[in-house]
């Protein structure tokens, strides 16, 4: 019996990267729930539909599919956005669509279907508090604004994505951290039985061997 590992922890921690690189590691499927809240905000932006309007929001996701694969595309209705949502514009739109209690119980439920036959390592930012509440190992994952800022500024560059400065992005983390800590529901915060892992100072693999030693107890239970 495999079992599921929730990540959470704020925008640019480095939450996917470190749950795909774990999940090669333990043969587990990553799934990066914020990305299904970034095509939601995509085809919103797109579609020209309100951003704070939740009723159409909700009536949109009704003729909406999000499909993530365990390489670690990401496709809305069909076509690969695995690069046109991360763009900093539609990180910032993810978080207000996100904000939306009916927009999070659609996609919720979407993500707790498909984690019932365990084997995932599922990140976002309400995992280990709303979505995966019963996942044996939890990871809160954090670093500083400057850290992060500067992670999300190399990578856009390395994938061509449009970009502004180190000073600029961390402000609008800082902002985006402001926003999914304050919101309504399911605001972000460290569930009472997850670890706290920073970041700031560690590299990837220091930081997949630190969760795979959390795990292993777990994982020597499943063998």
């Amino acid at each position: 019996m495999k079992i599921n590992i929730a990540i959470d922890g704020p925008s640019a921690a480095g939450k996917s990267t470190i749950a795909k690189r774990l999940g090669n590691r333990l043969g587990y499927v990553h799934l990066d729930t914020g990305a299904m809240y970034r095509s939601t905000a995509l085809k919103c932006v797109n579609s020209g539909i309100s951003l704070d309007d939740e009723d159409a929001v909700c009536e949109m996701l009704k003729n909406t599919e999000i499909t993530l694969t365990p390489e670690g595309k990401v496709y809305l209705d069909g076509q690969d956005v695995s690069d046109a949502i991360r763009t900093d514009e539609i990180s910032m739109a993810a978080s207000k669509v996100s904000a939306h209690k009916n927009v999070r119980r659609d996609l919720v439920a979407r993500q707790q279907e498909m984690a019932k036959a365990k084997g995932f390592i599922m990140d976002g930012r309400d995992i280990g508090t709303v979505v995966l509440k019963d996942a044996e190992v939890k990871i809160y994952m954090t670093a500083s604004a400057e850290a992060r800022a500067l992670r999300r500024y190399r990578q856009n560059i390395e994938k061509g994505i449009p970009t502004t400065d180190v000073e600029t992005i961390a402000e609008e983390i800082r902002q985006r951290d402001y926003d999914d800590m304050h919101r309504e529901n399911s605001p972000l915060r460290k569930a009472d039985d997850a670890t706290e892992v920073d970041t700031s100072d560690m590299t990837i693999e220091e930081v997949v061997e630190r969760i795979y030693q959390l795990a292993e107890p777990f994982l020597k239970k499943e063998a």
